[in-house]
Protein backbone atom coordinates (compact mmCIF):
# COMPACT_ATOMS: atom_id res chain seq x y z
CA UNK A 1 0.00 0.00 0.00
CA UNK A 2 2.86 2.46 0.93
CA UNK A 3 4.24 2.02 -2.49
CA UNK A 4 1.12 3.18 -3.90
CA UNK A 5 0.77 6.24 -1.96
CA UNK A 6 4.26 6.87 -2.92
CA UNK A 7 3.51 6.31 -6.45
CA UNK A 8 0.79 8.35 -6.53
CA UNK A 9 2.56 11.52 -5.04
CA UNK A 10 5.35 11.46 -7.44
CA UNK A 11 2.70 11.53 -10.28
CA UNK A 12 0.74 14.78 -8.10
CA UNK A 13 4.91 16.11 -7.56
CA UNK A 14 5.16 15.99 -11.27
CA UNK A 15 1.95 18.11 -12.24
CA UNK A 16 2.38 20.41 -9.87
CA UNK A 17 5.59 21.53 -11.42
CA UNK A 18 4.29 20.97 -15.05
CA UNK A 19 1.76 23.28 -13.98
CA UNK A 20 3.89 26.14 -12.76
CA UNK A 21 6.50 25.74 -15.62
CA UNK A 22 3.59 26.74 -17.91
CA UNK A 23 2.95 30.14 -16.47
CA UNK A 24 5.89 31.62 -15.47
CA UNK A 25 4.38 34.95 -15.69
CA UNK A 26 1.24 34.72 -13.51
CA UNK A 27 0.75 38.22 -11.74
CA UNK A 28 4.14 39.36 -13.09
CA UNK A 29 5.85 36.75 -11.75
CA UNK A 30 7.84 36.09 -14.83
CA UNK A 31 11.67 35.83 -14.02
CA UNK A 32 12.50 36.62 -17.75
CA UNK A 33 10.60 39.78 -17.32
CA UNK A 34 12.95 41.48 -15.05
CA UNK A 35 13.63 44.75 -15.69
CA UNK A 36 17.57 45.71 -16.92
CA UNK A 37 19.67 48.72 -16.61
CA UNK A 38 18.62 49.89 -19.59
CA UNK A 39 20.18 51.09 -22.80
CA UNK A 40 19.67 55.08 -23.51
CA UNK A 41 19.17 56.37 -26.74
CA UNK A 42 16.90 57.70 -29.62
CA UNK A 43 14.15 55.22 -31.12
CA UNK A 44 13.22 56.40 -34.33
CA UNK A 45 11.92 54.74 -37.41
CA UNK A 46 14.39 52.54 -37.23
CA UNK A 47 13.04 51.20 -33.67
CA UNK A 48 10.08 50.06 -36.07
CA UNK A 49 12.28 47.14 -37.61
CA UNK A 50 14.36 46.73 -34.39
CA UNK A 51 11.10 45.92 -32.81
CA UNK A 52 10.23 43.27 -35.80
CA UNK A 53 13.03 41.32 -35.39
CA UNK A 54 13.13 40.75 -31.32
CA UNK A 55 12.06 36.97 -30.49
CA UNK A 56 8.65 37.13 -28.70
CA UNK A 57 10.38 36.03 -25.41
CA UNK A 58 12.07 39.40 -25.31
CA UNK A 59 9.18 41.17 -26.51
CA UNK A 60 6.61 39.92 -23.81
CA UNK A 61 9.55 41.10 -21.10
CA UNK A 62 7.73 44.30 -20.85
CA UNK A 63 4.40 43.05 -20.02
CA UNK A 64 5.81 42.64 -16.83
CA UNK A 65 7.49 45.90 -16.28
CA UNK A 66 4.83 48.36 -14.76
CA UNK A 67 5.04 51.16 -16.71
CA UNK A 68 2.70 54.53 -16.81
CA UNK A 69 1.71 56.07 -20.21
CA UNK A 70 -0.19 59.37 -19.88
CA UNK A 71 -1.02 61.19 -22.93
CA UNK A 72 -4.33 62.79 -24.95
CA UNK A 73 -5.36 61.75 -28.38
CA UNK A 74 -3.13 61.49 -30.38
CA UNK A 75 -1.35 59.03 -27.45
CA UNK A 76 -5.19 57.27 -28.06
CA UNK A 77 -3.73 56.39 -31.65
CA UNK A 78 -0.56 55.10 -29.86
CA UNK A 79 -2.25 52.86 -27.47
CA UNK A 80 -4.55 51.32 -30.43
CA UNK A 81 -1.35 50.41 -32.35
CA UNK A 82 -0.08 48.47 -29.22
CA UNK A 83 -3.01 46.68 -29.21
CA UNK A 84 -3.04 46.04 -32.59
CA UNK A 85 0.47 44.51 -32.59
CA UNK A 86 -0.61 42.16 -29.23
CA UNK A 87 0.15 44.69 -26.31
CA UNK A 88 -2.52 46.16 -25.00
CA UNK A 89 -2.51 48.67 -22.39
CA UNK A 90 -4.58 48.28 -18.78
CA UNK A 91 -6.55 51.27 -18.46
CA UNK A 92 -5.39 53.74 -16.21
CA UNK A 93 -7.40 56.14 -13.86
CA UNK A 94 -7.04 58.84 -11.30
CA UNK A 95 -5.37 57.36 -8.13
CA UNK A 96 -4.72 53.61 -9.57
CA UNK A 97 -1.65 51.92 -8.84
CA UNK A 98 0.66 51.38 -11.21
CA UNK A 99 1.28 47.49 -10.85
CA UNK A 100 -0.48 45.55 -13.63
CA UNK A 101 2.64 46.19 -16.07
CA UNK A 102 1.52 48.38 -19.37
CA UNK A 103 -0.98 50.58 -18.00
CA UNK A 104 -2.18 53.98 -19.68
CA UNK A 105 -4.51 56.95 -19.60
CA UNK A 106 -5.67 60.38 -20.33
CA UNK A 107 -5.30 63.27 -18.81
CA UNK A 108 -8.74 64.15 -19.30
CA UNK A 109 -9.97 61.24 -17.57
CA UNK A 110 -7.28 61.27 -14.87
CA UNK A 111 -6.70 64.89 -13.77
CA UNK A 112 -9.73 66.54 -16.11
CA UNK A 113 -7.09 68.52 -17.94
CA UNK A 114 -7.86 69.60 -21.39
CA UNK A 115 -5.12 69.92 -24.33
CA UNK A 116 -3.52 73.44 -24.08
CA UNK A 117 -2.75 72.97 -20.25
CA UNK A 118 0.89 71.53 -20.41
CA UNK A 119 1.73 72.60 -16.73
CA UNK A 120 -1.03 71.24 -15.22
CA UNK A 121 -0.23 67.46 -16.89
CA UNK A 122 3.19 68.13 -15.66
CA UNK A 123 1.97 68.05 -11.97
CA UNK A 124 -0.55 65.19 -12.84
CA UNK A 125 1.89 63.08 -13.97
CA UNK A 126 4.29 63.88 -11.52
CA UNK A 127 1.82 63.10 -8.54
CA UNK A 128 0.51 59.75 -10.18
CA UNK A 129 3.94 58.57 -10.24
CA UNK A 130 4.86 59.31 -6.89
CA UNK A 131 1.72 57.79 -5.84
CA UNK A 132 3.07 54.31 -7.09
CA UNK A 133 6.33 54.98 -6.24
CA UNK A 134 6.81 51.46 -4.82
CA UNK A 135 5.97 50.05 -7.86
CA UNK A 136 6.12 52.09 -10.63
CA UNK A 137 9.30 50.86 -13.06
CA UNK A 138 8.95 53.53 -16.03
CA UNK A 139 6.78 56.77 -17.05
CA UNK A 140 5.96 57.78 -20.44
CA UNK A 141 5.02 61.36 -20.69
CA UNK A 142 3.38 62.55 -23.84
CA UNK A 143 2.48 66.41 -24.78
CA UNK A 144 -0.59 66.92 -26.92
CA UNK A 145 0.20 69.75 -30.30
CA UNK A 146 -2.22 71.97 -28.45
CA UNK A 147 0.27 72.39 -25.64
CA UNK A 148 3.27 73.85 -27.50
CA UNK A 149 3.95 77.22 -29.41
CA UNK A 150 6.39 79.43 -30.08
CA UNK A 151 5.39 81.73 -26.87
CA UNK A 152 5.59 79.00 -23.96
CA UNK A 153 7.95 75.99 -25.20
CA UNK A 154 11.04 77.13 -23.00
CA UNK A 155 8.75 77.66 -20.19
CA UNK A 156 7.00 74.10 -20.64
CA UNK A 157 11.23 72.56 -21.30
CA UNK A 158 12.00 74.04 -17.76
CA UNK A 159 8.72 72.65 -16.23
CA UNK A 160 9.36 69.47 -17.86
CA UNK A 161 12.61 68.84 -16.53
CA UNK A 162 11.87 70.07 -13.52
CA UNK A 163 9.35 66.80 -13.13
CA UNK A 164 12.04 64.80 -14.56
CA UNK A 165 14.16 65.45 -11.71
CA UNK A 166 12.22 65.29 -8.70
CA UNK A 167 10.69 61.68 -9.86
CA UNK A 168 14.15 60.35 -10.51
CA UNK A 169 15.08 62.06 -7.01
CA UNK A 170 12.45 60.12 -5.24
CA UNK A 171 12.27 56.96 -6.84
CA UNK A 172 15.19 54.91 -6.57
CA UNK A 173 16.01 53.02 -10.63
CA UNK A 174 12.82 54.98 -12.46
CA UNK A 175 13.34 55.60 -15.80
CA UNK A 176 11.15 58.08 -18.21
CA UNK A 177 10.67 57.44 -22.15
CA UNK A 178 10.41 60.73 -23.68
CA UNK A 179 8.17 61.09 -26.44
CA UNK A 180 8.88 64.42 -29.06
CA UNK A 181 5.59 66.69 -29.18
CA UNK A 182 3.87 65.46 -32.25
CA UNK A 183 3.19 67.35 -35.14
CA UNK A 184 0.36 68.85 -37.11
CA UNK A 185 -0.32 68.63 -40.86
CA UNK A 186 -0.25 72.48 -41.05
CA UNK A 187 3.61 74.27 -41.42
CA UNK A 188 2.07 77.85 -40.69
CA UNK A 189 3.96 79.61 -37.93
CA UNK A 190 0.81 79.72 -35.75
CA UNK A 191 -0.19 76.03 -35.69
CA UNK A 192 3.71 75.63 -34.00
CA UNK A 193 5.31 72.83 -35.79
CA UNK A 194 8.49 74.71 -35.35
CA UNK A 195 8.31 75.18 -31.67
CA UNK A 196 7.32 71.47 -31.52
CA UNK A 197 10.36 70.27 -33.02
CA UNK A 198 12.29 72.89 -30.57
CA UNK A 199 10.91 70.90 -27.76
CA UNK A 200 12.23 67.52 -29.53
CA UNK A 201 15.68 68.62 -30.29
CA UNK A 202 15.80 69.73 -26.67
CA UNK A 203 14.63 66.38 -25.33
CA UNK A 204 17.19 64.43 -27.40
CA UNK A 205 20.19 66.84 -25.99
CA UNK A 206 18.92 67.17 -22.93
CA UNK A 207 18.10 62.92 -22.14
CA UNK A 208 19.70 61.10 -24.66
CA UNK A 209 22.60 60.01 -22.70
CA UNK A 210 20.44 58.58 -19.42
CA UNK A 211 16.90 58.35 -20.79
CA UNK A 212 15.49 56.88 -24.44
CA UNK A 213 13.78 58.92 -26.27
CA UNK A 214 10.86 58.40 -28.60
CA UNK A 215 11.18 60.04 -31.82
CA UNK A 216 6.95 60.51 -32.95
CA UNK A 217 8.58 63.19 -35.06
CA UNK A 218 10.84 61.69 -37.14
CA UNK A 219 8.23 58.35 -37.55
CA UNK A 220 5.06 60.96 -38.14
CA UNK A 221 7.13 62.74 -40.36
CA UNK A 222 9.09 60.28 -42.53
CA UNK A 223 12.18 61.62 -40.90
CA UNK A 224 11.48 64.64 -42.03
CA UNK A 225 10.39 63.89 -45.57
CA UNK A 226 7.33 65.76 -45.44
CA UNK A 227 8.10 69.35 -44.29
CA UNK A 228 8.18 73.11 -45.93
CA UNK A 229 10.78 75.33 -45.50
CA UNK A 230 12.38 72.92 -42.99
CA UNK A 231 9.28 72.59 -40.77
CA UNK A 232 8.33 69.37 -40.27
CA UNK A 233 4.51 67.88 -40.11
CA UNK A 234 3.23 64.71 -40.49
CA UNK A 235 2.48 62.94 -43.63
CA UNK A 236 -0.61 62.23 -45.46
CA UNK A 237 0.14 58.76 -45.56
CA UNK A 238 0.46 58.91 -41.35
CA UNK A 239 -2.82 61.16 -40.93
CA UNK A 240 -5.78 59.31 -40.88
CA UNK A 241 -7.71 59.66 -43.34
CA UNK A 242 -10.85 58.09 -45.05
CA UNK A 243 -8.09 55.83 -46.63
CA UNK A 244 -6.93 55.25 -42.84
CA UNK A 245 -9.19 56.20 -40.43
CA UNK A 246 -8.73 56.45 -36.53
CA UNK A 247 -10.48 53.74 -34.47
CA UNK A 248 -10.70 56.41 -31.83
CA UNK A 249 -10.24 59.91 -33.58
CA UNK A 250 -12.02 59.19 -36.97
CA UNK A 251 -10.72 61.65 -39.41
CA UNK A 252 -8.93 64.74 -39.57
CA UNK A 253 -10.55 68.00 -40.92
CA UNK A 254 -8.09 70.50 -40.46
CA UNK A 255 -4.69 71.03 -41.00
CA UNK A 256 -4.29 72.18 -37.35
CA UNK A 257 -5.06 68.54 -36.60
CA UNK A 258 -2.28 66.09 -36.27
CA UNK A 259 -3.85 62.39 -35.40
CA UNK A 260 -2.41 59.57 -36.56
CA UNK A 261 -4.48 56.40 -38.97
CA UNK A 262 -5.15 53.20 -37.49
CA UNK A 263 -2.62 51.37 -40.12
CA UNK A 264 0.17 54.11 -39.56
CA UNK A 265 -0.63 53.69 -35.86
CA UNK A 266 0.17 49.73 -35.81
CA UNK A 267 3.56 50.48 -37.32
CA UNK A 268 4.45 53.45 -35.45
CA UNK A 269 3.79 51.85 -31.92
CA UNK A 270 6.54 49.85 -33.05
CA UNK A 271 8.67 51.87 -31.93
CA UNK A 272 7.13 52.93 -28.44
CA UNK A 273 7.06 49.35 -27.80
CA UNK A 274 10.76 49.28 -28.90
CA UNK A 275 11.36 52.64 -26.63
CA UNK A 276 9.82 50.54 -23.25
CA UNK A 277 11.70 47.76 -24.18
CA UNK A 278 15.15 49.92 -24.03
CA UNK A 279 14.86 51.32 -21.20
CA UNK A 280 14.23 48.28 -19.14
CA UNK A 281 16.78 45.90 -21.35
Amino acid sequence: MSKIVTFFLCILCIACNKSSSENPDENNNNPDSEIGPGKPGIVGTAGVAFWDGLPDSEKNRIKGWNTLFLHQSVGQDLEEGCKANGFPWEYYGNGDKVDKGLMGGIFVDVGNIPNGNPYEKIRVFKEQILNSKEVVKIGVFKFGYADIDDDNYLLVEAAYKNMVVELKSAISGFRMVHVTPPLVFSTESYDGNSARMKVGQWMKTTFAATDVIFDLQALESNDGACQVQGVWRICEENRNSASDPSDVNGIDTSPGQGHIGKKAGQRIAKALLMSIYNSGK
